[in-house]
């Protein structure tokens, strides 16, 4: 049977991919620390759970509209308003099933084949496949570590051609932790506004920060290129509900429409009573959310911390989400006890899972092979015994001569 062209050309999902490697070592009775997964180990808070089961015991399990439940769309621009200082309508907001799903919407609503995309590397492993399905083509300009990933304004218009539709910002950003700076929000404002460019702001860390600001995105910067840009967000990450699969899109009401459409042809509306407990999270007690932004932002530190101790290992500090990005580059070149030579971060993270039984993703996923990512979305004695398990794997490794 032939496979589509797409389909043959579509790579899987890195994260995805390490994390059930990680998952089938211990279902096998191996000892696996798994750093790779971007999934809070915290239980999904019990006012949440009880709104879903409630909404069970009601009955709430049929069809709802492809645009998502009335109740969780104003939900949604209540939150916005509580966290932003910004108001939409019901009618601006599309209910997906997970962030994702949002994503993947507004590129076949937006994109048609050979227009461009901007992503800033490094970047999230699902950025540039879900711009080629829908024919566009990622444009990659890259950040460095010394200025906290934030590519230069003029290296950002020097990648900007006729075919250029739009730019993808992640801030607190999956893979690296940092926060781009309202310099750098207002500089890529300004070119948007120059390049007639549209936005669409992933917005999924936005309550894991730790400098104790309120979240932010391009639009508390620029509040006038609203037309122009589309919001994403989910429950996933901040309420510890990564597989209820609620997320959504929010923006200019043509666009939401017409997103809302495909959705129609497509998985229709996401799961009811999962979006019943979407509405009890973004409306209920939002302390939950506190408490796990402190668990994370200790571990964080800790992590970093620790790291910098291991020659050769050069993290940067995560200033949100729950992922480090460390340059592991200064142990390339060197070669394991069975003779094979560490070359880039995949056969650094393959020495590492199976000498140290720790489970990380090649940086090489997020456009930078000289990193690798680590997720502290796990306990700090987890986190101590990992770093511990680095430290002797890395020990063991011998200078090429």
């Amino acid at each position: 049977m032939k496979l589509s062209s797409r389909i043959r050309q579509l790579k899987p999902s890195a994260t995805l991919a390490v994390d059930a490697k990680a998952k089938a070592l211990r279902a096998q009775g191996v000892d696996v620390l798994n750093l790779s997964a971007g999934e809070p180990d915290f239980d999904t808070p019990e006012h949440i759970r009880e709104a879903a089961k409630q909404a069970l015991d009601q009955g709430f399990t049929r069809y709802l509209p492809a645009a998502g439940l009335p109740e969780l769309r104003e939900a949604v621009c209540f939150r916005l308003e509580q966290d932003y200082g910004l108001k939409y309508r019901p009618e601006e907001v599309l209910i997906t099933c997970g962030a994702k799903q949002a994503l993947y919407n507004l590129a076949q609503t937006l994109l048609d084949p050979g227009d461009e995309v901007l992503i800033f590397s490094p970047y999230w492993v699902s950025y540039p496949p879900i711009v080629e399905l829908a024919g566009g083509v990622p444009v990659i300009v890259t950040g460095r570590p010394e200025k906290n990933f934030e590519p230069e304004p003029e290296e950002i218009l020097a990648r900007v051609s006729e075919r250029t539709r739009g730019v993808i910002l992640n801030s607190p950003s999956n893979p690296t932790g940092c926060i781009y700076s309202r310099e750098f929000l207002s500089a890529v404002a300004e070119i948007v506004r120059q390049k007639d460019l549209w936005v669409i702001s992933d917005d999924i860390y936005d309550r894991l920060r730790f400098d104790g600001q309120p979240p932010e995105n391009i639009l508390s910067v620029a509040p006038d290129l609203r037309p122009r840009v589309l919001l994403v967000n989910g429950v996933s990450k901040a309420y510890a509900m990564t597989g209820w699969r609620i997320g959504w899109a929010v923006g200019p009401e043509e666009i939401i429409k017409a997103a809302t459409k495909l959705q129609g042809q497509s998985t229709s509306n996401a799961t009811a009573f999962a979006q019943k407990a979407a509405v009890a999270a973004l409306t209920g007690p939002q302390d939950c959310v506190e408490r796990m932004r402190r668990a994370f932002a200790e571990r964080a530190e800790f992590l970093y911390q620790a790291l910098k101790q291991i020659p050769g290992v050069h993290p940067v500090r995560p200033q949100g989400t729950f992922y480090l990005f460390a340059d592991f580059s200064g142990i390339y070149g060197r070669r394991t006890p069975s003779g094979r030579e560490i070359r880039d971060s995949v056969s650094l993270a393959e020495y590492l899972l199976e000498e140290a039984r720790v489970a990380a993703v090649p940086g090489v996923a997020f456009g930078e092979d000289r990193f690798l990512r680590l997720s502290f979305a796990q306990g700090l004695e987890t986190l101590r015994e990992a770093v511990s398990r680095i430290r002797q794997a890395l020990e063991k490794l011998a200078h090429v001569p």
